[in-house]
Formats: C-alpha cells, sequence, structure tokens
C-alpha cells in the first residue's frame, strides 16, 4: 500500500517541473499524474518531476547497486528531499501573492489527505489524519534502509493503517450502541419509577391497553357515595378531629379471664390424650376442640385418630396426617363405619392419600360416602384425576371441596369433578394447584349451578377475562372470592365485580400489585355487604381507603390491611368513626400509624378483639398502656405472647 500523498501548493508544483510546460500541455499531463505526489518507493524509477528533489534515473538506480551502496542512497534521498524542500520555500517567498493568482483549485480527492500550508515551514508537514496515523508515517521513513525491507514494511504499515481504520470505525460503532443502550435503559427506569405498579412480568400481550383504561377511569370518580366520600375525606382538619389522650392511672385488667370448667378438662385431656379409652358418646364440637388441642401438642397419633373414627362418626377432623403412615390409615379408616359422615377433614395427607388407599379404603365397592358434604384434603401432593374421580362419584352428595396444593391435579381432574357434582357443589378451593390452566378450566366451571364460594389463590393464569366469566356465570350465588396472588388481575376485573356481586361477603386481594384506588370506588359503591376483606400488600392510597371504609365500614367484621404503605391518619379516623363492628384487625408493617392514630382506632371499636402489629416498631408503651380496651389482644410487638396464641395468627377455617 503507498504512503499517505503529500500535495503541495501551486508554487511548489512550478518547481516540480508543471511551470515549463505550456498551458495546453499542462492541461494533458494533470489528467495523467497526480500533482505535488512524492514517490519515496524505491522499487520505482523516479519520473522527472523529482529531478529538483536530486533523485537521477539511469543505470546507477538502486537496482544495481550493492546492500550498502543501497543504505547510503536512500539516506541520500532523504536529505535531498528536504533540500528541495529548502529550495521549494525560497523561490515560494520571492514570487508572494503574484503567483498564487496563477495556480488551478483542486479538488479534494485530487490534493490527498495531507495538505501543506503556504503559511507553514518546509519541514512541518501537516498530516490531517489521526495522531497515530502521522506517527505511522514517520516511522516509515525511517525504515526506508534497504529494498527489501522497504516492500516488507509497506505492506505491514499499510496492514496497520487498516487496522487502525477498522478499529476506529469499531470504537465509534461501540459508542453509538452504548449511547443508544443508555438511552433505552434510562427510558425504562423513568417509567418505572414514574409507575411503580407496572410490571412487565404479565400480561405483557394487553397488560399496557387495560392498565391505560383503569387509569383513566380513576381519574374521575364521578358521582356516587365513594365520590363524596372522597371529597369528604381531602376537607378535613385531621388535627382537630384526631385526638387522643392515654388513660391516667388505668387500672390492669387480666384480658385472658378465669378459664372455664370444660377449658380446663379439655387441656387435661389432650395432654393424657395416650390414655383416652373412648370418645363414643363426646359431641362433634367437643371432639373437635379436643382434636385442635391435641394438634398443638404434637399427639395426634394413630392411637388418637382412631378414638375419633370410632363408632359411626359424624365429623371426623384431622387437622395434622402428618405423623400417621399408610399402614395405620388403611387399619383404622377400613374399620370405620362411614355411612353417617357428614365431614372428612385429612389435611396434610400427602404420605397416606395416594391412590390405593382411596380405592380400597376410603372408597369401597359396597359402600361409598352418601351423606358426605363436606371434604378437605390440603396437601394430598398424591392426589390425582382418577383418584379425586372416583371420590366424587362416591360422594354425589358433596358440597364443599377443598383441594389446596394438590399438585398433581389438572384440568381433566376438575372436569371429572364438575361432572360428578354439577348441581351440588357450592364451595371449590383449589389454591395453588399449579397443573390447572384458568382459562381451559371455565368451561367445566360455567356448568355448576350453584357456586357460592371460589378460591383460586397462587394460580398464575387467572386473569380480567377469567374473573369476568366467573362473576357472569355466577353473580347472583357468588358470596366468597379469594384472589391472592393471582399477579395479572387489574382494576377492570374488580369493576366487574363490584357491579356484579352485590352480595359478596368476603373478598381476598392480597398481593395484587396492578391496582390502583378505582378498585375501592368499585367494592365500595357495589358490594356494599362485606364482612372479610384483605388487602395485604396493595398500592391503595389513604385517602382511598378511607373513603372506602366511610362507605362500606359498618359491615366489615375482619379487615387486613398488612402492608399497605398508604394506610395514615385519614384511615384510621374513618376506622374510629365507621367500623365499630370490628371483630380483627391487621394493621402490620403499616409505619405510619403513631401511638395517638391507634389508641384512638382501639378506644372508638369495643368490639375489637384482636389487633396484629407485627413490625410496628413505632408503637410505644403509651399505646399500650394508655388504651382502653382491656379485651383486645395485640399480638406482634415487642414482649406481646405471639407464640401463645398462634392458634389466633392462622385460625383453622373449618371447611
Amino acid at each position: 500500500m503507498d504512503f499517505p500523498k503529500k500535495t503541495v501548493s501551486r508554487e511548489n508544483d512550478e518547481n516540480l517541473g508543471g511551470s515549463e510546460l505550456s498551458d495546453d500541455n499542462e492541461n494533458e499531463e494533470m489528467g495523467q499524474r497526480r500533482p505535488g505526489t512524492l514517490n519515496l518507493n524505491l522499487n520505482n524509477p523516479p519520473d522527472e518531476r523529482h529531478s529538483k528533489l536530486g533523485f537521477q534515473s539511469g543505470a546507477n538506480f538502486p537496482e544495481e547497486q550493492t546492500e550498502n551502496e543501497e543504505k547510503d542512497y536512500a539516506v541520500h534521498c532523504v536529505e535531498a528531499y528536504f533540500k528541495g524542500m529548502e529550495t521549494l520555500s525560497d523561490e515560494e517567498s520571492e514570487e508572494g501573492s503574484g503567483s498564487s493568482s496563477k495556480r488551478k483549485r483542486y479538488s479534494t480527492e485530487e490534493k490527498g489527505e495531507a495538505k501543506i500550508e503556504n503559511e507553514s515551514s518546509p519541514t512541518e508537514i501537516m498530516f490531517d489524519i489521526e495522531d497515530d496515523l502521522a506517527l505511522l508515517n514517520l516511522t516509515t521513513l525511517s525504515l526506508v534502509a534497504t529494498n527489501e525491507e522497504s516492500d516488507s514494511n509497506l505492506e505491514k504499515e499499510g496492514t496497520q493503517m487498516n487496522e487502525f481504520q477498522r478499529a476506529r470505525e469499531w470504537r465509534e460503532r461501540r459508542l453509538r450502541e452504548a449511547k443508544r443502550r443508555h438511552y433505552e435503559v434510562a427510558r425504562y427506569c423513568a417509567r418505572r419509577l414514574a409507575h411503580p405498579q407496572e410490571d412487565d412480568s404479565f400480561n405483557k400481550g394487553n397488560k399496557k391497553g387495560v392498565l391505560k383504561e383503569a387509569e383513566d377511569e380513576s381519574q374521575d370518580f364521578g358521582g356516587g357515595p365513594f365520590y363524596e366520600a372522597m371529597v369528604m375525606t381531602k376537607k378535613r382538619n385531621l388535627v382537630q378531629e384526631l385526638k387522643w389522650m392515654p388513660a391516667k392511672n388505668k387500672v390492669k385488667v387480666r384480658q385472658c379471664g378465669v378459664p372455664s370448667l370444660m377449658d380446663l378438662s379439655l387441656k387435661i385431656l389432650a395432654r393424657n390424650a395416650e390414655a383416652i379409652v373412648s370418645l363414643e358418646l363426646v359431641p362433634d364440637f367437643l371432639r373437635h376442640k379436643l382434636s385442635q388441642i391435641v394438634r398443638k401438642k404434637r399427639k395426634m397419633n394413630a392411637h388418637f385418630l382412631e378414638l375419633l373414627a370410632s363408632g359411626s362418626p359424624t365429623e371426623i377432623r384431622w387437622n395434622d396426617c402428618s405423623e400417621i403412615n399408610t399402614d395405620d390409615f388403611t387399619r383404622i379408616f377400613g374399620a370405620c363405619d362411614k355411612k353417617n359422615l357428614i365431614v372428612l377433614q385429612l389435611d396434610l395427607c400427602g404420605r397416606i392419600l395416594t391412590e390405593n388407599v382411596i380405592t380400597n379404603t376410603i372408597v369401597t365397592q359396597n359402600f361409598g360416602l352418601p351423606t358426605l358434604t363436606t371434604i378437605s384434603l390440603t396437601g394430598a401432593y398424591q392426589l390425582t384425576d382418577f383418584g379425586l374421580s372416583k371420590l366424587a362419584r362416591s360422594a354425589s352428595a358433596l358440597q364443599s371441596v377443598n383441594l389446596s396444593q394438590c399438585s398433581l391435579l389438572t384440568n381433566e381432574g376438575i372436569n371429572l369433578l364438575v361432572k360428578h357434582l354439577k348441581s351440588t357443589l357450592r364451595e371449590l378451593s383449589i389454591d395453588h394447584c399449579q397443573n390447572i390452566d384458568a382459562v381451559s378450566m371455565l368451561p367445566a366451571l360455567r356448568k355448576l349451578n350453584c357456586l357460592e364460594a371460589l378460591s383460586v389463590a397462587g394460580i398464575e393464569t387467572v386473569d380480567d377475562y377469567f374473573v369476568t366469566e366467573i362473576v357472569r356465570a355466577h353473580c347472583l350465588n357468588m358470596r366468597q372470592f379469594v384472589l391472592a396472588n393471582c399477579g395479572q388481575l387489574t382494576d377492570r376485573a374488580l369493576k366487574f365485580v363490584g357491579k356484579k356481586c352485590s352480595r359478596l361477603c368476603a373478598l381476598d386481594l392480597s398481593h395484587l400489585d396492578n391496582l390502583t384506588d378505582a378498585t375501592m370506588q368499585y367494592l365500595a359503591d357495589g358490594c356494599r355487604s362485606i364482612c372479610s376483606l384483605k388487602l395485604c400488600r396493595n398500592n391503595f392510597s389513604d385517602e382511598a381507603l378511607a373513603a372506602f371504609l366511610e362507605v362500606s365500614g359498618d359491615s366489615l367484621t375482619e379487615l387486613s390491611l398488612n402492608h399497605v404503605r398508604g394506610v395514615g391518619l385519614n384511615t384510621a379516623l374513618s376506622l374510629a368513626k365507621c367500623s365499630r363492628n370490628l371483630l380483627s384487625l391487621d394493621l402490620s408493617w403499616c409505619r405510619f400509624i403513631k401511638d395517638e392514630a391507634l389508641g384512638f382506632i382501639v378506644d372508638n371499636c369495643p368490639l375489637l378483639r384482636l389487633l396484629k402489629l407485627f413490625g410496628c416498631s413505632q408503637i410505644t408503651n403509651v399505646f399500650l398502656n394508655g388504651h382502653s380496651n382491656s379485651m383486645v389482644q395485640i399480638i406482634g410487638l415487642p414482649l406481646t405472647p405471639a407464640l401463645k396464641h398462634l392458634q389466633v395468627l392462622e385460625p383453622q377455617h373449618t371447611p
């Protein structure tokens, strides 16, 4: 590859032989050669343009010289070059500006990349390229020592020039790509910071449009009770309305009271469960209480199981079957008289409830379960679609089925269940059954004639379409709806629930990040009879919660606001004024509730019996020693007996 071409001014071109030609010859010669091109390749003979720079052609050309003579000749060439540059500079200064008017203007392509300015000295050659290329050219001038080395160095340096050019282009592309990525990341982070409730991991196809619709609807609440309550909430003077003074010289009353004789007797029986001979004449509600106490003491063994299944029981409630093996269960339940059995609770029965046990023990060929109406098989991880079908076929009167955490069940099992219990099934719980697809299950659930309670917590495929179709099919009978951890749900689904389910009594909306304040409006205006509401880890504002409580707080008996960061003074004031029937309240991790607000709530809710305050480190002894509700149990604060009332934290709801 040739070196970068040096172009000189018009004065230099005259010294290279161009001024001695006529105008016509000059134009012809300029079309054949590039003006002012310096030939430093010693393999090519110099032309007449280089004669004034000291190059001579003839028999003494470097191809015929020895190696030492070639070195001397190369040095002579370089010296002659700079000497010629000095001569050109002297002539240029004599001619002055007059010669500049005669010179021809050449294009940038004809001039080449490197240019010598008129103001520069002859030895100061300015290159219009990168510094590294200039350094490369200077290095090349010192490497023209021999003919062989010159050829190899020319090719090498030409390759290096190409590599420098490619490296520069590659670096520019990387900079442009990095700038573009930085811009995209900045846009993404700005959107996430501006709208933290959005999560791209769910419903990417239509979620953006659904959230946009919900946001537009939530901007203007329109008329209705919720809108009026919202306006009133924003006009409140919290300083004057929320006043609480801790009680002085408070008389401490024992909250537990004197235990009854029945409670003392049950505790003694549970402590000596291995010595009990029979429970044949004990009523079912006492058996249930005794079994709960025995379970807490970890004494639910085969002996106590045999006591519960003896005779002809109407209820068998085994809350924990984890300590019973398959052989003991087959022997005990096979000998049980099941003709009068109404309730069967076998929680945590994954070890024992196999397909063979169901076929040979629970469901026999001669005797089925004709009177069974309620069954709970929580944690039966070996229960299959075929086993569930056999259970449903043998218990045609089933009304309530709890199949939570049965990981092997699929849509086929639900279809078979509905096929056998189409006209009787009222309650269905399939929490955390990950092999069940919600949309594929819709045709079967539509066939149920009297569905009142549905729990689909933790099923990721539950979306707005599923909820809308379920409500459309069973809105008149729906009493309980559990939608916790169904992350695809938005305000659109809850809008349909609020409009259609006017008789809804229990609703669980825990861990639904896409819900906004519009959901509170739909529930307040449509669902006036809600008794149990769980709103754990949601993004509702303090004003929206207060407005909901102003409209529907009077019917609430259980409210969970666990980890709802928007809970503040407005919510506290509405709780104290409009939720006088509350029995259980969970304000765990609500850090904006202070001693005064909490004391105001507890003192104005006389029926409150349970208050959970986990994570509320801002609550001090001013509240604990100053509130006037002596019947409330406070759980979660330091030095409060949390483990003593563990059954209150997670109550075992009977099927």
